[in-house]
């Protein structure tokens, strides 16, 4: 009786330990940096902050992508072999301000997914 009592403690510690790693997963998450505002026709520069607590060859953030207005604009491809330079990490680019822009991005941990995409909206005058 007491075996099984113990038994049963130490599988349902596994099963409690096992499954608490989603809970505790880290996903890649994005923030844009942008002006509010831009003069129509001018070049503005646009920064995506990339948060991930890891990055080793096995678990890393493996893609961030940009979208503005709608089509995909930039994308950064990470591999073991190739591996952002830190767990967080800025990317930055630049774009010509002809309309008002709807600016969308999202990065993916290889294990664990991402937290979504972050848009921002950048008025052209």
């Amino acid at each position: 009786m007491k075996r099984s009592i113990a038994k049963n403690a130490i599988a349902i510690a596994a099963l409690l330990f096992i499954t608490s790693f989603s809970v505790l997963a880290n996903k890649t998450s994005v923030k844009i940096i942008a002006p509010e505002k831009a003069e129509k026709g001018t070049e503005i520069t646009i920064k995506i902050e990339v948060t991930h607590m890891g990055n080793t060859k096995g678990h890393y953030t493996d893609w961030v992508w940009v979208k503005v207005n709608g089509n995909e604009y930039k994308k950064w491809e990470y591999t073991p072999k190739n591996l952002p330079g830190n767990q967080n990490f800025t990317l930055e680019f630049t774009v010509k301000a002809e309309e008002n822009m709807e600016i969308i991005a999202k990065g993916n941990c290889n294990r664990h997914g991402s937290k979504g995409e972050e848009t921002i909206l950048i008025k052209v005058e």
